[in-house]
């Protein structure tokens, strides 16, 4: 008798306790691994694969990195046999809730007290994206995060700033006595560029003027960030 091994057989052969949505039940969602919950997701595999093969895949093509997997498109999903449409929308829309939960300190307003919060609160918006963006956070006389703004949305390599738009929204906000400049580099690179630099004193010789003091600027990307304040630059 042929021997199969356990990938090539459908879902409903394996052992109840190895199969995702009765582990998940048994053992609970953290006992799951990525491809589990991502199987869970797909709901079916092909002819070829059982769900959770087929989201092994999936995760290979992504370096096994849920960063990377969220920044796939849905176009990239569909090139797996047995992923159609519905499928590549579904994974599309779970990772998003995944970066929208991940906001959610954003939402009850942390304190900032070093650069390292800054990126807490920013991180979540500006990690994944292929183009730059270029964001403020508003923060009150404690440093509380009272609301973020997108400024400028732009290219693989550049976004245009500009200094009239950002103020004008940083100094309606009810309460904000001062912001942190954040930008992202989808290149991964940290490095502040001159324009980066040039921008960045031109912003905090402006917010001097206005009284809307600047206390950073944020270069963020999945490698991490690379904050100006720390690096004496302001």
């Amino acid at each position: 008798m042929e021997t199969y091994k356990r990938e090539n057989l459908a879902i409903t052969s394996w052992a109840e306790e190895d199969r995702p949505r009765e582990k998940l039940l048994a053992k609970g969602k953290h006992a799951l691994s990525d491809a589990e919950l991502i199987a869970i997701l797909l709901g079916s595999g092909s002819r070829e694969e059982t769900a959770v093969g087929l989201a092994q895949k999936i995760l290979k093509y992504a370096d096994n990195n849920l960063i990377d997997l969220g920044r796939c498109s849905l176009a990239e999903f569909q090139t797996f046999k047995g992923i159609g449409e519905a499928k590549s929308i579904t994974i599309a829309a779970a990772m998003e809730l995944g970066r929208r939960r991940q906001m959610t300190n954003v939402k009850d307003r942390p304190q900032i007290k070093s650069s390292s919060d800054a990126y807490s609160a920013i991180a979540p918006i500006l990690i994944d994206l292929a183009h730059e963006e270029f964001w403020i956070l508003q923060l009150n006389r404690a440093n509380i995060v009272i609301g973020k703004e997108l400024i400028s949305t732009g290219g693989v390599s550049g976004t245009v700033v500009d200094a009239k738009m950002l103020f004008r929204k940083a100094l309606v906000k009810p309460g904000a006595t001062s912001i942190i400049l954040c930008h992202n580099h989808p290149s991964g690179n940290l490095q502040p560029s001159q324009a980066d630099i040039i921008l960045t004193k031109k912003l905090k010789k402006a917010g001097e003027f206005l009284d809307m003091t600047v206390y950073d600027h944020l270069i963020v990307s999945q490698r991490g960030y690379y904050s100006f304040a720390d690096e004496g630059m302001f």
